[in-house]
């Protein structure tokens, strides 16, 4: 028997308390030679049912209330009203104090993890302002360069007033982009930037993709395909206008970061694969790949890989951030197959929708 509870305790007290009385009352009646029976039954029975509802009444008032405040005060922090209310039910047999010592274990543990968390929180802001204010300091910096050079006479000189203006021109746009990247990813964490799907054509939208990227492409020398001639539309139902900036990332990087030589011939291919419910899309280059420790933080913000930090190139750090993001916010996933030497390849799926005649 567990004597945790008011009642066991009671019943232990009422039992050690008639057996006093019964051996006090054997004692005295022997002396003075008037022993009896069912006097002596009839006392312990008093005995025993009064000295049980008094000592529970006093067990259950003045001590085991006291714990379940304890208790349920533990439980208010981390239950709800359903589970409070299914853990407070005290049966007959219930250890209460011990259910009270493993509640406060788990507070302390839970405590103990949520201080954790916080401290990985702080640490995350502060290398999160550290990111933004290094971001934000290079076109700050060529800015106030820019200006200063202008304000010292560069004005009145027709061969700098222009450059230097359109250079000035191009760090602002530089600094826009990553609020907008910053606050497109701060709206899809929160879950306030809603995708407005509907059905469309991928094969079409990453037509006009590539057609805006037209003179980036044939400045950076990449030749641009699709793994095969795709004659039905390829329908998906998903965020048209997210959609583009994914596909936007996904070929503007696979550019950017192609370090092949022109003279090797660089190369992107565009994938679409039937998956019966879904649409595999594949991005694949031909470029140098990406080292296996850079894959799993490479959808970090602001991850650069060693090498596109070697090779010096411009950028937020946020694209393929917000292109997790958006793929996860449409309930999907996206991956990276890369090997050094060999190239990469982001996959990532789209539910299908049904197919038109044009």
């Amino acid at each position: 028997m567990k004597y945790n509870n008011p009642k066991n305790l009671a019943l232990l007290s009422s039992v050690i308390l008639s057996t006093v009385v019964a051996v006090v009352y054997v004692l005295i009646s022997s002396i003075q030679d008037s022993f009896s029976w069912i006097e002596l039954l009839m006392t312990l029975l008093i005995l025993f049912l009064g000295g049980y509802l008094i000592f529970h009444y006093i067990l259950e008032r003045f001590i085991y209330e006291k714990i379940k405040l304890i208790y349920k005060t533990i439980l208010s922090q981390k239950a709800t009203a359903a589970e409070k209310k299914e853990k407070m039910q005290y049966g007959g047999n219930s250890d209460v104090i011990e259910e009270v010592n493993q509640q406060v274990l788990n507070w302390a543990s839970d405590r103990r993890k949520e201080i954790e968390r916080l401290k990985e929180l702080a640490d995350y802001r502060r290398e999160y302002v550290g990111n933004v204010s290094h971001e934000l300091k290079t076109p700050i910096f060529n800015i106030q360069g820019y200006v200063l050079t202008l304000l010292d006479g560069g004005l009145e000189d027709a061969n700098i007033n222009k450059k230097y203006l359109l250079r000035t021109e191009k760090s602002i746009n530089r600094m826009i982009t990553i609020v907008e990247d910053l606050e497109a990813i701060a709206n899809l964490e929160a879950g306030e930037l809603k995708m407005e799907k509907d059905s469309f054509d991928l094969k079409e939208l990453t037509d006009e993709v590539l057609e805006m990227l037209e003179d980036k492409i044939a400045k950076k020398e990449t030749n641009i395909f699709y793994a095969e001639t795709y004659e039905v539309p390829i329908m998906v139902n998903a965020d048209r206008e997210r959609m583009r900036q994914v596909m936007t990332n996904l070929i503007d990087n696979s550019m950017k970061y192609n370090s092949k030589p022109k003279s090797e011939g660089r190369k992107t291919k565009i994938s679409f694969f039937d998956m019966d419910k879904h649409i595999l899309i594949e991005v694949t280059d031909n470029g140098s790949g990406i080292a296996e420790e850079d894959i799993s933080r490479l959808f970090e913000r602001f991850y650069r890989t060693k090498l596109a930090r070697e090779m010096g190139k411009s950028g937020s750090g946020l694209g393929l951030s917000i292109v997790k993001h958006i793929i996860e916010a449409h309930g999907e996933t996206i991956n990276v197959r890369s090997k050094l030497g060999y190239g990469t390849t982001f996959a990532f799926t789209l539910k299908k929708a049904k197919a038109y005649k044009k």
